[in-house]
């Protein structure tokens, strides 16, 4: 095994000479501007993917001849060690630690020694973060997408075992018409299951390797990038060292699609917020995701979806925030750019967390069906009575003003479209007759909507299949 020095005492130099770029500066940096360039206390969580980076790049000069074996090996360890410490949390940061790559390295030579300057021969931390924040990012997609799919799958097993509860159906928050509370559920199920595929189709352009790119101009020391990508599980090479060391397309395209799956959070937090309120009384939210008032003791409040719904704008600002540094930058990279890993972490792990307590509020709901039911009134089947009329040969148009003169009649009357007796609705048109009354029944209403995608039993079924085909 390669000789190391495990020893965690500092060496003698200054944090002025630890620098990786301060052989150019005579003078000493003012300690505000010190703290103000440090980015360690953020990009410190990609550890694991510079050292991996690291590793496979030793390896890769090794053969190109600019390491020996041994000193590959060395190197190879050493970098292990360092990975190590981070994982149990001995890694000591020391003053000039700036970033993650500094640190890193910082370590790497007091445990191996002179021969962890060679490790940087060709690479520039342009390229070397640009690849960190790819690799790591990598990783953080998959797991993005297992909870898209844990979220999925709770909202089909809810829609499956509810699947013969009615509730009322709304536009502009008006009841509307009659529809299964499974495929309420659906319709976020499948905005969800476009959030997973929109992330699968992402990766390929994470995938792309910029190690080997320099600082801009490309690396002279031959290095196969092509085996690079291979070796770190990358789908392609960046074609273009300029655009591999500058582009940082991807992390405002990940915000986006965290910006989107927060968004279609925020909108079923919204409904359940409306649907818990007493005013509606359709669910109910398990104790574990709610809390009281420090005043009122009767109060249970929705603050896990209120919350959801609030860090949906949280995410938002991540992504504004982000384009508006992004946008006037000019060509390779600039120091602006160390701006891009903060919102970028704070989306992912808001959206992490926030797809995780949605999954566990719907496991966890209860329903109040009866509830649900007893919203259904007869005037959301006046669309069904113009439909009833249809089928006799009426024209839509003409049936949708008669059907509109029924709903009049009864507001009038105080009663319920369906109180009108078939004598009412002859005085609206010829055409009813006593098999009118039938159209007064909700099971039957919701049952035909039976096109691709409608409320029907069967329609619903077909839609829990297709997402469970998927999720398989």
């Amino acid at each position: 095994m390669p000789q190391v020095n495990k020893s965690t005492a500092a060496p003698p130099s200054s944090s002025e000479s630890s620098k990786l770029w301060g052989g150019r500066f005579s003078g000493a940096t003012d300690p505000l501007m010190e703290a103000f360039n440090e980015s360690i206390h953020f990009d410190r969580r990609m550890y694991a993917a510079d050292i991996k980076g690291s590793r496979a790049y030793a390896r890769e000069l090794r053969r190109q001849g600019i390491l020996t074996a041994e000193e590959q090996a060395t190197l190879d360890h050493g970098l292990e060690l360092v990975r190590d410490e981070w994982a149990s949390g001995a890694f000591e940061l020391r003053p000039g630690d700036e970033d993650i790559h500094t640190a890193n390295e910082r370590r790497l030579g007091e445990l191996v020694g002179s021969v962890a300057g060679k490790l940087h021969t060709g690479r520039s931390r342009n390229d070397q973060v640009a690849t960190d924040i790819r690799l790591w990012l990598k990783d953080e997609v998959v797991k993005m997408g297992v909870y898209l799919r844990q979220l999925v799958s709770a909202l089909v097993q809810r829609a499956q075992s509810d699947i013969d509860v009615l509730m009322p159906g709304y536009t502009h928050l008006q009841r509307a018409q009659p529809i299964r509370w499974s495929h309420f559920l659906l319709s976020y199920a499948f905005w969800f299951q476009q959030d997973a595929m929109r992330l699968e189709q992402f990766l390929p352009r994470v995938a792309q390797l910029p190690l080997g790119s320099g600082a801009l101009a490309g690396n002279p020391f031959q290095v196969d990038r092509e085996s690079l990508a291979r070796e770190l599980g990358f789908s392609s090479v960046a074609p273009n060292s300029l655009y591999a060391t500058s582009d940082r397309d991807f992390v405002a395209e990940i915000l986006f699609h965290c910006s989107m799956v927060m968004l279609h959070i925020s909108r079923l937090a919204e409904d359940l917020i409306i649907y818990s309120t007493a005013e509606f009384g359709f669910v109910q939210l398990a104790d574990a995701y709610s809390t009281g008032s420090s005043l009122m003791p009767q109060k249970k409040n929705p603050d896990s979806l209120e919350l959801l719904r609030g860090k949906c704008g949280r995410v938002f600002g991540d992504m504004s925030g982000f384009m508006m540094t992004y946008k006037g930058l000019p060509s390779t990279y600039n120091k602006d750019m160390q701006e891009d890993k903060e919102p970028m972490f704070d989306a992912i792990d808001t959206l992490s967390g926030s797809l995780q307590i949605t999954t566990a509020v719907i496991a966890t709901l209860k329903i109040r069906s009866n509830r649900m039911r007893q919203s259904l009134t007869s005037d959301m089947l006046a669309t069904d009575l113009a439909e009833y009329l249809v089928r006799k040969g009426v024209p839509f148009r003409q049936t949708h003003h008669i059907s509109g003169e029924a709903v009049k009649m009864a507001e009038s009357r105080g009663c319920q479209i369906s109180d009108l007796s078939v004598a009412d609705l002859k005085t609206l048109h010829k055409s009813f007759e006593k098999d009118v009354l039938a159209v007064w029944d909700f099971e039957r209403s919701v049952d035909n909507r039976c096109s691709v995608g409608g409320t029907s039993r069967k329609t619903v079924l077909e839609q829990i299949q297709l997402l469970k085909k998927w999720l398989d």
